[in-house]
């Protein structure tokens, strides 16, 4: 039997709550990359579900940046301020399932909790099994146990995601959609394959398996590539308020992107432009080259 070709498509998904930097640049060019080569498909998507601390401008500039870089997507933008029916149909399966349930718990509730590896607070299951709850929030059931993957890069990848956070949220008690279960749901529905993304976001990947397997959706292959850190050895984000990328800037900031990902380009090919640098890349680009920096 032939195996059956399953087409590569792989997605950058930033949040417009400010300008793409080098950081950002390094996961985009990855993902670019790692499709590019493969001979895949490569979608946009803005991550813009949480709508108070996003901003048109920001997404405005991030389609600018990326088409001054040479990052051009396949397809449409989906924008993901415009998919609240696609999450609340998934959350209302999940909860009929007994897959998930309303949580009355508040931030002062959960404060002397200790902090999961995601920066949220662990929850110690207090609504889990109340009948009298008037939800404020709906969480995953999540089941005890290791949830394992393999990564591309970092190999074989085990959290007890029960005994990190505990059951998480997947609909936020300020009415948005959360990050695990709209992520979970537009993958599915885009047809994402491959998702190459930056180190910061390993952990949250067992949790994503999680909500894909109690909706019975496919897990795509992941690949975590290093991240960009700062002089004080931060990783390099809006909130350390790094510099945004600069057109005029694009064919350095490539160039030092790709040297980043251990594919350091000869000078010449700098020189000869953009399209020209973009093209080696492709050529050349291995995932395996990174297993080192990792």
């Amino acid at each position: 039997m032939v195996a059956e070709h399953r087409l590569y498509v792989g997605r950058f998904a930033p949040s417009p709550t400010g300008p793409l930097h080098k950081g950002s640049l390094v996961a985009a060019l990855a993902s670019w990359l790692d499709a590019r080569a493969a001979g895949g498909r490569w979608l946009l998507r803005i991550e813009d579900v949480d709508e108070p601390r996003c901003s048109p401008e920001a997404a405005d500039t991030i389609l600018r940046q990326l088409d001054a870089l040479g990052l051009h997507w396949d397809g449409e933008v989906v924008w993901q301020s415009r998919r609240t029916a696609l999450y609340r149909a998934a959350l209302e399966r999940l909860a009929a399932q007994g897959d998930a349930y309303g949580c009355a718990c508040t931030r002062r509730d959960l404060e002397s909790q200790p902090l999961a590896s995601d920066g949220a607070r662990r929850y110690p299951g207090t609504c889990r099994d109340r009948a009298d709850v008037r939800p404020r929030a709906w969480r995953l059931r999540v089941p005890v146990g290791e949830v394992a993957f393999d990564d591309a890069l970092c190999g074989r990848v085990a959290i007890d995601v029960a005994a990190d956070s505990g059951d998480f949220v997947l609909w936020r008690a300020d009415g948005y959609c959360a990050y695990q279960l709209a992520v979970v749901v537009d993958d599915a529905d885009q047809g994402v394959t491959d998702v190459v993304r930056g180190a910061d976001l390993l952990t949250s990947t067992p949790r994503q398996i999680l909500v894909q397997r109690a909706l019975g959706l496919p897990q795509p292959r992941y690949a975590h590539v290093p991240v960009v850190l700062d002089a004080q050895g931060e990783k390099l984000s809006k909130q350390t308020r790094a510099p945004a990328l600069e057109p005029a800037d694009a064919l350095t900031d490539l160039a030092e992107a790709l040297t980043f990902l251990r594919h350091p380009p000869p000078t010449d090919v700098v020189a000869s432009g953009r399209e020209d640098l973009l093209a080696w890349a492709v050529q050349r680009w291995t995932l395996a080259a990174l297993s080192r920096a990792t």
